[in-house]
């Protein structure tokens, strides 16, 4: 929580009441204008505590109108009535009046974005534009000048577009970033393009007039209109993010334009504003587009230019405002994001936004009213400025400077004491419970207290105070410009450079404590028991021993900066209450606040941490070294609550060492909002041994604005806003010491222990620590405990040391509960900790669990959110359970929607509305369901109302009552009607029965059928003779009335086909047999035998297969042999009878491997039966694959070749593998005309090869070579051939080894001629005559054909003389040979 310092300025006598008020952007300096009735106008500047600024003084006898700070420099622009227009600098005082270029009022003055440019105007229209150096000095004429001659109202300067951020490259560049240096060095080949800086700011603007019309000057100076408007213009706004200007006139007319890139502007809309326009309206804007208008009403008015929406802010009279106080003026500060507005009534409203612009929550829920600041007089004009985000206020006859500052707390020894204003504190006593205020002289940064003491500073002067009873005593003053400040016993400790004082109360100096200049100057200060911790501005901490008479150093200077990487400087150290651990929270180089909090041990000098950011749920305890003296402390057991958390504040118990707590909150968290930022207090166990050990942790209790101290055992938190009982600290127990607030100290030491021992796991020590503790609260607390630890074995104990019977079965019950979760929420459960029950249910997602946990609690709409997210399996029964607990405080109405959710209505909400039967009525023909139909109608013919009755049952369609309810009122015919016309089973049941009571039989059948009640039918045909209709009816029904008909018509000895009938249709095959043999009923016994199949009884299959035969049937005569397993008769009649074995016939004869019917032998004879019938009907595939499946490949292959399907042999031939196979497929396959079918051939020697016949091979190479001779007369490839047939033929055992050798002798021959042949026609190109002599040689021999053809040799020689012109030769050659020829055609003549 924050309040502010409100300082008066020191103004001079000579001023008057303020007119205006102005902050420097950057700087802490006000200027202030007043107008006084002697003295005329005054300039005057003022710092940031309202101190005059002596030589910044001016004063005129006409009235200023208009004053401007420069953005960056110290320079303030004054406009006056007169036309004159000066400069005054800070703190010089130096006035620099502008050359005389004004004559008229001066009513806008306006600095460029850096200040290079001003802009000056007057009442008459006069417009100039002045060029400002870096040194802050105006060129001697104006560069630009414009007359509009009308008064100009405002001015606004157009943003530069958007180039590169040259500081942030540079920034880049220097940490070596190569793009950034690229982009600076952009010529160095192959890199970035040219650096697009853009102009440093924008120097076009626009102007507006009186008249309505605003102009736009652009960087060159030319002037154009670029839009005007019905009035004056009050306002300019331009939204950088979409390039609008918008405009709001006098009379509040909001218009917006878009901005063309030459300065054109195109209206998008307009829109007139709510509000009391006047004198007196006062507008600003935010850089979100929002604009903020005080009109001197009840309410801030607000609009969202973004969104297109607006909303209002009104005051709270429960914070401290009037009724009827009017809201003056506005002002709005980004940095904090906090609205001011001045009231009628002397207050200051602040509204903080707790959210951001473009979040989709209520818009007006985003600001939220703080406490009120109280000035005197009315607030005429508020503005926020400088870098400290001040506020000035002008109200009355003067101006406030105000300053936010967070409220002091301090506690020690059971008091505590928190700032409710700047000059008041509100004290606690514990002890005597007791409630006191102190209101201070002056304003209060700071407190410390103690038992006896309460002290307070302002950063000059410390003031100590003595508890006097139920008061307050002043025991003396010190001016002191410490900035902090600690107390213990009786000494306070100030610092200045280098050093630590030690004070009296009365601010004597008894003692210094120095530190060199290495280790730097004292800036942080805490005392915990006897121990002074002190954090310096060089980040060194030093420990000093307060127990004694004068301080001593516990511990030896140790820099931070060593051992912490990044280290910007020390935010907070605290000392434990041993002075034997240090913890320490820093701020990085960067200036954002480290994540890590830091312990530094005293004793072992070492230095260790814990990451809030990067903590690991499964990490275990352990020191993990970082250097000589830094580690790192990692938790024990799950805590991923801690992810992404940054400490903002840490404390040691008041008396205990080992305990410790802190506050977190998410990363990047605003700090300023303390009251809406998720805040987790976490409580540790440190200590040497066992490092850092979780001990709880939980969320920050909502109302309560911080931790602000911790002292066994309670936590110590201050109220966000005064508490009604005006306590401003909250307590709350520990963990656990719920419930043992009020324990003696040595129950509360053995808690201590027994928490801790618990939290290490050793349970030894545990148990020993509260062994002799007989009182029942505590093992309660212990048990409570246990919930937070999830130690069920221990818990079993505390319940039985507390006797709760109920809760020990109740935990011993949830042991079957698979969760350890689970288990936890029920021990939590019988300890009234339903907070920790339900977050245990969830962690385990047990939600079903968690359900009946809120159904039993009363927390409704959370089961019911609960069960329609992730329970939906339980969504109606909880839906019903809630309808039924509604039902039961008296909400009907609620509960009948419920009931329907849960799909219960249709019996629940008649039974809920019985007693008001009106709405019950109205319910049912609202509701038009069935259902509720039917049950209204029940209870309508209950009441003996049965025409309505009638009338809901066919609302329902309820068919059965409709004819029951007619047949009770003797409307039987109209009963049948509707049996008729619906069809309804059950209606022309009751009719039927009607009928059957009446003696009517053919109706009470016919209804019976229709009720398909067949066995009443038949019942009723039986017994008054209806066999016509017996029939029908029976073969409608069952197998079982179907018997018992076919008995009936049996036993009467008529209607016999009928009988068999029946009987065949029943399933009981053989009785109808027998009946239509005994009978001789052909046809039926066909009809029969169509349903027999092998599941039939042999005999009866045998007698059918008889009959069959016997009339000519022999199809299904064998169908039933085959069903009957009788393969070898109904294969013998197949022979015998030439039927045609069909593949489906020949499959039902095969029996297969797995049948016991027949021997492997018999089924193997039984195949090959079938095969060679197969094969003497010419179904030689079917043969084939009875000889397959017998396993006679030879005699299958035999079949196949019969068939001549080439590709089916030669695949059979190479899935069979065997010899015999293969040569009859190579033999096959030579029959074929393979000289044109390349594949054939390769199968033919494939097949010769796997067969192993290379005899026959050679056979076939031979008869290649001589188609190669015949057809081709390519000897050289019949030459490779013969050589092939002389290798197979070498490799094959002949019968005879003379006749092998003779054909190996004629085959060698055959090859050598051949050889002798190509020889020559290859010798002919290189010597003819040698290649002649050959030829002539080879006509020679005698058994030259058919190894070389005659006509080859004799070609040969003819066409050699035909090239050498020997024709005479030629024509002896042609006789010769045509003798020959005829010699061998006669030779061949039989």
């Amino acid at each position: 929580m924050a309040v502010y310092f409100d300082h008066c300025i020191e103004a001079p006598e000579s001023s008057g009441p303020p007119s205006q008020v102005a902050w420097h952007p950057t700087q802490p300096i006000l200027a202030v204008a007043s107008n006084s009735p002697i003295t005329g106008g005054n300039i005057d500047l003022y710092l940031q505590q309202g101190e005059h600024v002596v030589s910044c003084h001016v004063d005129r006898p006409f009235q200023p109108t208009v004053l401007r700070w420069h953005p960056t420099k110290p320079l303030l622009v004054l406009g006056w009535e007169t036309g004159e227009v000066l400069l005054l600098a800070h703190p010089s005082g130096d006035q620099t009046p502008l050359p005389a270029t004004h004559t008229a009022c001066i009513t806008l003055l306006e600095w460029s974005c850096s200040g290079s440019r001003l802009v000056t105007g007057d009442q008459s229209g006069l417009l100039a534009l002045w060029k400002v150096d870096t040194r802050g000095r105006l060129q001697e004429s104006p560069i630009v000048k414009h007359d509009y001659s009308k008064p100009l109202t405002y001015c606004i300067f157009r943003p530069a577009p958007p180039g590169e951020d040259v500081a942030m490259l540079a920034r880049a560049a220097v940490s070596g970033d190569e793009n950034a240096l690229d982009m600076f060095n952009w010529k160095k080949a192959g890199k970035a393009a040219p650096l697009k800086m853009g102009p440093q700011e924008g120097l076009a603007f626009y102007v507006s007039t009186e008249d309505g019309r605003v102009h736009c000057v652009d960087e060159r100076g030319g002037s154009s209109q670029v839009l005007s408007v019905d009035s004056s213009v009050l306002k300019l706004f331009y939204l950088k993010k979409r390039d609008i200007l918008a405009v709001v006139t006098d009379t509040l007319l909001l218009s917006q334009y878009t901005l063309g890139p030459e300065g054109g502007a195109q209206e998008l809309m307009k829109v007139k504003l709510s509000g009391k326009s006047g004198q007196n309206t006062d507008i600003v804007s935010t850089e979100t587009g929002l604009l903020i208008m005080a009109t001197g009403e009840l309410v801030i008015r607000l609009w969202d230019l973004e969104r297109d929406d607006n909303y209002v802010l009104s005051l709270d009279e429960s914070l401290g405002f009037e009724k009827g106080e009017l809201l003056n003026c506005v002002s709005y500060c980004t940095a904090k994001e906090i609205l001011a507005a001045g009231t009628s009534k002397g207050r200051i409203a602040l509204w903080r936004m707790v959210s951001q612009p473009n979040t989709r929550t209520d818009t007006k829920a985003q600001w939220k009213l703080q406490t009120p600041a109280e000035v005197q007089g009315s607030v005429s004009q508020l503005q926020w400025g400088s870098n400290l985000n001040l506020l000035a206020a002008a109200s009355g006859a003067t101006v406030l400077i105000l300053r936010e500052h967070v409220m002091s707390a301090g506690y020690s020894q059971q008091v505590a004491a928190v700032q409710l204003t700047p000059t008041q504190l509100s004290l606690a006593a514990f002890t005597t419970d007791s409630l006191l205020t102190l209101r201070s002289a002056t304003h209060i940064k700071g407190v410390c207290v103690s038992k006896d003491t309460v002290t307070v500073w302002n950063g000059k002067q410390v003031t100590v105070y003595e508890f006097s009873g139920t008061t307050l005593r002043d025991t003396g003053s010190f001016q002191c410009e410490s900035q902090v400040l600690a107390v213990h016993d009786d000494n306070i400790y100030t610092v200045e450079p280098n050093r630590v004082q030690v004070r009296t109360p009365q601010g004597t100096v008894k003692q210094l404590l120095p530190f060199s200049e290495a280790e730097g100057n004292p800036v942080l200060l805490s005392v915990c028991q006897g121990y002074l911790a002190v954090g310096t501005d060089t980040a060194h901490i030093k420990v000093f021993d307060l127990t004694r008479r004068e301080a001593k150093a516990h511990s030896s200077a140790k820099n931070m900066v060593d051992l912490i990487p990044d280290l910007g400087c020390l935010r907070s150290v605290k000392c434990n209450a041993n002075g034997s651990q240090v913890s320490i929270l820093v701020t990085q180089v960067n200036g954002r606040p480290d994540h890590k909090m830091y312990f530094y041990d005293v004793e072992m000098d070492t230095l260790s941490y814990f990451d809030f950011f990067t903590v690991l749920a499964e990490g275990v305890l352990t020191v993990c070294v970082l250097s000589s003296d830094c580690s790192c402390v990692c938790p024990r057991r799950p805590m991923t609550e801690l992810i992404e958390r940054c400490p903002i504040s840490h404390f040691w118990d008041e008396s205990e060492p080992r305990l410790f707590v802190c506050e977190t909150v998410l990363v990047n968290s605003d700090f300023s909002q303390m009251d809406h930022v998720d805040v987790l207090v976490v409580t540790f166990f440190c200590t040497q041994e066992h490092g850092l050990l979780l001990q709880d942790s939980f969320p920050k209790p909502t109302g309560l604005q911080a931790l602000l101290a911790l002292d066994v055992p309670y936590y110590y938190f201050t109220f966000s806003v005064p508490h009604p009982s005006a306590h401003m600290v909250s307590r709350r127990a520990l963990r656990d010491f719920q419930g043992l607030e009020n324990c003696e100290k040595a129950t509360r030491d053995a808690m201590l222990n027994f928490s801790f021992y618990l939290t290490i796991g050793n349970m030894d020590e545990a148990f020993k620590s509260i062994k002799l503790i007989k009182s029942e609260a505590v093992w309660e607390n212990m048990a409570r405990m246990c919930v937070k630890n999830q130690r069920l074995d221990v818990a079993r104990v505390c319940l039985g040391n507390m006797g709760n019977a109920r809760a020990a079965r109740a935990l011993r019950e949830a042991e079957a509960e698979p969760e350890l979760e689970a288990r936890v929420a029920v021990l939590a459960l019988q300890l009234g900790m339903l907070d920790d029950a339900e977050k245990l249910y969830k962690s385990c997602g047990r939600f079903d669990l968690l359900n009946k946990l809120y159904q039993a609690s009363g927390k409704w709409p959370q089961a019911l959110e609960t069960a329609e997210t992730h329970d939906r399996i339980h969504l109606r029964t909880t839906y019903y359970s809630y309808a039924k607990h509604l039902e039961a405080i008296g909400d009907k109405g609620l509960a009948l929607i419920f009931y329907e959710r849960s799909d219960t209505h249709r019996f629940e909400v008649p039974r809920m509305l019985l007693d008001d039967a009106q709405s019950l009525e109205f319910y049912v023909n609202k509701k038009k369901d069935k259902n509720i139909y039917k049950w209204w109608a029940q209870y309508l013919e209950s009441q003996s109302d049965m025409e309505s009755a009638l009338r809901y049952y066919e609302y329902a369609q309820d068919f059965l009552s409709l004819v029951r309810v007619h047949c009770y009122l003797g409307n039987i015919q109209k009963a049948s009607e509707i049996a008729n016309d619906t069809g309804n089973r059950a209606a022309s049941y009751h009719l039927a029965r009607q009928y059957e009571s009446q003696e009517e039989i053919k109706q009470s059948v016919h209804f019976y059928t229709r009720a398909q009640a067949y066995n009443n039918a038949i019942r009723l045909c039986k017994e008054n003779g209806l066999d016509d209709q017996l029939l029908n009816l029976a073969l409608l029904s069952n197998p079982e009335d179907m018997m018992e008909a076919a008995c009936y018509y049996e036993e009467k000895g008529s209607h016999m086909d009928r009988a068999v009938m029946l009987y065949h249709k029943a399933g009981h095959f053989s009785k109808a047999l027998e009946l239509a043999f005994a009978t001789e009923q052909f046809t039926a016994l066909q009809l029969i035998a169509e349903d027999l199949d092998e599941t039939s009884d042999p005999a009866l299959l045998s007698r059918c297969s008889d009959f069959f035969i016997k009339h000519g049937h022999y199809e299904k005569a064998v169908e039933l042999l085959l069903a009957a397993k009788k393969y070898h008769e109904a294969l013998q009649l197949c022979l015998d009878q030439s039927l045609t074995i069909t593949e489906e016939l020949a499959e039902s004869m095969t029996v297969t491997k797995e049948s016991k019917d027949l021997s492997e032998e018999a089924r193997k004879e039984l195949l090959e039966r079938i095969a060679d019938c197969c094969m003497r009907q010419g179904n030689y595939h079917l043969a084939t694959k009875k000889y397959t499946q017998a396993g006679n490949k030879l005699r299958a292959m035999r079949a196949l070749l019969k068939s001549g399907d080439t590709e089916k042999i030669v695949f059979f031939a190479g899935v069979s593998r065997q010899k015999e196979i293969y040569i009859m497929a190579a033999n096959y396959l030579q029959s074929l005309d393979w000289r044109k079918d390349p594949e054939i051939m390769k199968n033919i020697i494939s097949f010769y090869t796997k067969g192993r016949a290379p005899d026959l091979l050679a056979g076939f190479y031979e008869a290649c070579a001589q188609v190669e001779i015949d057809d081709y007369q390519n000897y050289e490839k019949a030459m490779g051939a013969l050589s092939e047939a002389y290798k197979c033929l070498s490799k094959a055992k002949g019968r005879s080894p003379d006749e092998h050798e003779a054909r190996l002798a004629d085959l060698q021959h055959k090859i050598t001629l051949v050889k002798r042949f190509v020889q020559a026609r290859r010798l002919y190109e290189e010597d003819p005559g040698e290649a002649v002599r050959l030829c002539e040689a080879l006509i020679e021999e005698p058994d030259l054909d058919p190894a070389v053809r005659i006509g080859d040799a004799y070609g040969f020689l003819v066409e050699h003389h035909c090239q050498q012109g020997s024709f005479q030769v030629v024509s002896v050659l042609m006789s010769v040979y045509t003798l020959i020829i005829t010699l061998c055609i006669n030779n061949k003549a039989p």
